[in-house]
């Protein structure tokens, strides 16, 4: 079985790794964005989606919003929770062919993340496990009555105890692998990161609590489900609302719902199967015992230096954009050119403050830095008022340390896969991480931990970066130890977990 450490090594990528990879996109064998149960019945969710009217920029954290009393979790609202994590938001016609894009970014537009409700009896839905069908925006009937129980049990948290609705995250291996092969349990907490961050948004402005949950039995969520986690497997769950405590686990009838085929041949890829199975939890023994250690402290990052610093500006909640959540949702996209215009200062310093208020993970420390387990760097090379350079952000003070002076543009091309965009973007921002020190604090499971933290608060990124209306961004790949070594001495030791870019769009 692999270890994480040894995963992430042999997954990273080279100059050279890139050059003679001689992988080659079978587009016959292409599978289908869509997980397709044949002979289950569906239970249509409402046929309008709530919006709320607030704020992206509001929303992306959850310091504003009332929970002071209850408020209900019916079927508008898990509707809007389904629509704006993982429902259709545009349709494209180009060459003749229908294109569907989805609610939040992910890579290669291969939607591999599916999202799973597991509830209690609500207005005008009874209680059961279903599965989110983005395409029809219904819901597929995998079990009927209240096994909200098992999730409490597997868990060990009183939030998923008491939440009216959990939703389940999955990654169907072979959705993404087909284009990124072995990368593809990476690209598992990418996708799901920027999934969750529209999801946790969604819960926001519904005045909802939301958590991420990363410490649970994997087996007994996977025969919740009735998946296998050689194709498919659990990755985290999100408890939202507040209601009645579960009722015990009822016993679990063993499942296998047969699915319609993804592609003419499906592929296995061993390694990522391998590397998730490593990360497994076993029972709410050790799912307590490994919640207690991440929540003892931070890990992974390092300590700020004597480096000039520079004090960003955000805009209060007074005087920022206006720009809806949900519009902002729907308006996001993947930015594929960046005009070479400077982004304003108070825009930039916005993006970064609001993504980077922390990531609600049951793995948290309660009063730990907004950033926990990965540290922020940012390549700026057009901004204004701040000279070029490579830069270490403290969000606890809100500040940018300056590590390495001049513009960095081709750097910051190369280190981006030698991608344009890098080059192109007003900002890279980087989240690295010391992954040895966190898998040995955390064990393997501490590696979905660095990865999703890193993920969620670059899908806040996103949400930051699209309610402003001449802004864009997308997230792209890197070369893991170039990306290191340019960073250094600072990152010295730590490896990259995910990149964002963002500028004005050309």
């Amino acid at each position: 079985m692999v270890s994480a450490l040894e995963y992430h090594e042999r997954t990273k990528h080279s100059p050279k790794s890139v050059q003679e990879s001689g992988h080659r996109l079978d587009f016959d064998n292409k599978p289908r964005p869509f997980k397709r149960y044949e002979n289950l019945s569906r239970r249509a969710l409402s046929d309008r989606v709530r919006v709320t009217g607030i704020p992206a920029l509001s929303a992306i954290t959850p310091t504003n919003a009332d929970f002071s009393h209850e408020r209900a979790v019916n079927l508008d609202a898990l509707t809007a929770l389904s629509y704006f994590s993982t429902g259709i938001t545009k349709q494209l016609t180009r060459q003749g062919r229908e294109l569907l894009f989805r609610a939040a970014a992910c890579t290669g537009a291969l939607y591999h993340v599916d999202l799973y409700a597991v509830c209690d009896d609500l207005a005008d839905l009874k209680a059961g496990v279903y599965h989110v069908e983005p395409q029809s925006l219904s819901l597929d009937v995998i079990r009927e009555g209240d096994y909200r129980g098992v999730l409490a049990a597997a868990s060990d948290h009183d939030g998923v105890a008491t939440a009216p609705v959990t939703f389940v995250a999955t990654s169907t291996w072979w959705r993404n692998a087909w284009k990124y092969r072995d990368r593809t349990y990476r690209h598992a907490f990418w996708d799901s990161g920027t999934v969750l961050a529209n999801l946790l948004a969604t819960a926001d402005s519904l005045s909802l609590p939301a958590e991420v949950v990363l410490g649970f039995a994997d087996e007994s969520v996977v025969e919740l489900l009735g998946v296998d986690p050689r194709r498919e497997a659990p990755l985290e769950l999100v408890p939202v609302g507040a209601g009645n405590r579960a009722p015990d686990a009822p016993t679990l009838e063993p499942i296998d719902p047969t699915t319609a085929a993804l592609s003419p041949e499906e592929k296995e890829f061993p390694l990522v199967h391998e590397a998730w199975r490593a990360s497994t939890l076993e029972s709410g023994d050790a799912v307590r015992e490994w919640r207690s250690i991440a929540r003892a402290q931070s890990v992974g990052q390092r300590k700020g230096g004597d480096g000039d610093r520079i004090e960003l500006d955000p805009v209060n909640y007074e005087t920022e954009s206006k720009r809806p959540l949900h519009a902002t949702i729907r308006r996001r996209g993947s930015c594929r050119a960046y005009e070479r215009e400077p982004v304003s200062f108070r825009k930039f310093s916005t993006v970064l403050d609001r993504a980077t208020r922390g990531v609600p993970l049951d793995g948290r420390e309660s009063d730990a830095s907004p950033l926990q387990f990965v540290d922020a760097y940012v390549l700026v090379n057009g901004v204004d008022d701040v000279p070029p350079g490579a830069y270490h952000y403290h969000p606890e003070a809100g500040e940018l340390e300056r590590l390495i002076d001049g513009e960095c543009r081709e750097e910051a091309a190369h280190l981006a896969l030698d991608q344009r965009l890098g080059g192109e973007a007003a900002a890279c921002v980087y989240f690295l991480t010391d992954l040895e020190a966190v898998v040995d604090r955390l064990g393997n499971r501490g590696y979905r931990l660095a990865q999703l933290e890193a993920a969620v608060t670059a899908g806040r990124c996103y949400l930051a970066t699209y309610a402003h209306r001449n802004l864009g961004g997308t997230g792209l790949t890197f070369y893991d130890d170039r990306v290191t070594s340019f960073l250094s001495p600072r990152a010295d030791g730590q490896t990259p977990m995910f990149l964002y870019t963002f500028g004005k769009p050309e």
